[in-house]
């Protein structure tokens, strides 16, 4: 959707809680408000659990998923749930226990030992642009709110000026110039991985490291008391020669995760065919104008049989909600939007929006180390992605059902798990980001929802 047309102006009046009418032309059947009720609860633990009031249904806090056209749901409709009891169940998952709880993050330095060629495959650590300096996630701050997501669990840095990428073997010179070699090494301290490589010919980014290699050197710098580890690279990757590229991914059982900030450059939101929203990122991506807009024009490309777009349309739900975490995250988009339209944004916006849009990704890849599946019940931040576009529309919250596993997980409750993460977001070096802005809204409107239905319990008992 070209957002300098016809959403230039949306002031995300209506509001869509519901799927878009592609979820029906695409075979998506969302499970039913009894089944997503039902997936929260546990028959192993006590019914009376004092976070119960932050895991009920309410759409204004939770949509349904969008499954727009391309969407990962849209892609593969019949994509299995997970209940919290199926998740609790599962053969694979990794307790936390006290020896093995802590959570660790990594970066790799700038640290080149004869394949220098590498420095020009990343983003440069101050890309220069009008006289202003944009960079790639400082690593403490994505640990930062790690710390605050799976709040209960401590989290640390594991040092790293031991680690530097190197030779792996000797190149033969052509024609004069060096050849670029089929793998880097990855000196881990002691140890070196091979990392397969490939060049890129065009694109910012010039080659691509292999991102199963580098799961196998996170694999290697477990430390023993960890849960897990999230491996945080500033290089484009690719998984196998089909792939373009890739932003993430996590060995679950392995307990760890790689995740690239390469591709999450809002410098580069227009290139490569990202098509990534700026008008409409999450949360306004549940904008009912943005929703039938886009849906129209992809459907217009491929239409849908009639009888599958007036079922779709029957299914349909939107509301112009005037109150509720929906609502309240837009309307602090909305006031960051009309201080500053995004086209005139400077560099210290751009880089928190790359932060969150990092930050994001890095709970979502720890979250399979918990051993959580995608999401299908809600819009979430466990959804599936197909696409840098729709990462851009989803949350960065837990749906109901994914929230309980991680409490269940951590032993935090979840009255703290968000105090904490609003702390993080109305800090000073992120209160007015675009991606923490609106999420420091849908958590206050959230709590402040819990406390109205607690009121009355603690009354009467």
């Amino acid at each position: 959707m070209n957002s300098k047309t016809s959403c230039s102006k949306c002031n995300h009046s209506s509001l869509c809680f519901s799927s878009s009418t592609n979820a029906v032309v695409a075979g998506f059947k969302r499970p039913t408000q009894k089944q997503r009720v039902a997936a929260t609860k546990s028959q192993n633990l006590a019914s009376n659990n004092p976070n119960d009031n932050f895991l009920k249904e309410n759409d204004r806090a939770f949509p349904a998923p969008l499954v727009l056209p391309g969407d990962d749901l849209s892609e593969d409709p019949e994509y299995p749930t997970q209940s919290f009891q199926e998740w609790l169940e599962e053969e694979d998952r990794n307790p936390v226990t006290p020896k093995q709880k802590k959570l660790y993050i990594c970066s790799i330095p700038d640290a080149f030992d004869g394949v220098e060629f590498l420095k020009d495959w990343k983003p440069a650590t101050n890309i220069l642009a009008n006289k202003e300096q944009y960079h790639p996630p400082i690593t403490i701050h994505i640990e930062n709110y790690l710390k605050a997501f799976y709040h209960g669990l401590p989290t640390s840095m594991i040092p790293t000026y031991n680690m530097r990428y190197t030779t792996w073997s000797k190149t033969k010179k052509t024609s004069g110039k060096q050849k670029i070699p089929k793998y880097v090494g990855l000196d881990i301290g002691g140890e070196v991985v091979r990392i397969r490589i490939r060049e890129r010919p065009e694109g910012d980014y010039a080659g691509q490291l292999n991102l199963n290699d580098l799961l196998d050197a996170a694999i290697a710098i477990l430390p023993k008391n960890a849960y897990a580890l999230l491996l945080v690279v500033d290089f484009d990757l690719y998984e196998d020669d089909e792939d373009s590229f890739v932003c993430g991914r996590a060995y679950g059982g392995s307990r760890v995760a790689v995740v690239s900030t390469a591709r999450y450059n809002p410098l580069l939101d227009h290139k490569y065919d990202h098509r990534v929203e700026r008008m409409h990122p999450w949360p306004a991506s549940h904008c009912e104008n943005y929703v039938n807009t886009y849906t129209k024009e992809e459907s217009d490309k491929q239409p849908p049989s009639k009888k599958a777009r007036t079922i779709g349309e029957r299914s349909r739900m939107s509301a112009t909600a005037q109150y509720g975490p929906i609502r309240e995250a837009i309307s602090a988009y909305c006031t960051l939007r009309q201080a500053k339209p995004f086209e005139e944004l400077h560099a210290k916006p751009i880089n928190d929006l790359w932060l969150g849009r990092v930050c994001r990704t890095a709970s979502h890849e720890l979250g399979h180390c918990f051993g959580i599946d995608h999401c299908v019940y809600y819009a979430c931040m466990m959804q599936g992605t197909a696409s840098i576009a729709e990462d851009a529309r989803q949350p960065p919250y837990l749906c109901p059902i994914d929230l309980a596993k991680v409490l269940h997980a951590t032993g935090a409750s979840a009255a703290e798990r968000y105090k904490a993460l609003l702390k993080f977001c109305e800090q000073p070096a992120h209160k007015d980001s675009f991606s923490f802005k609106p999420f420091a809204a849908w958590i206050r409107s959230r709590m402040a929802e819990v406390e109205e239905v607690s009121a009355p319990e603690r009354s009467t008992s």
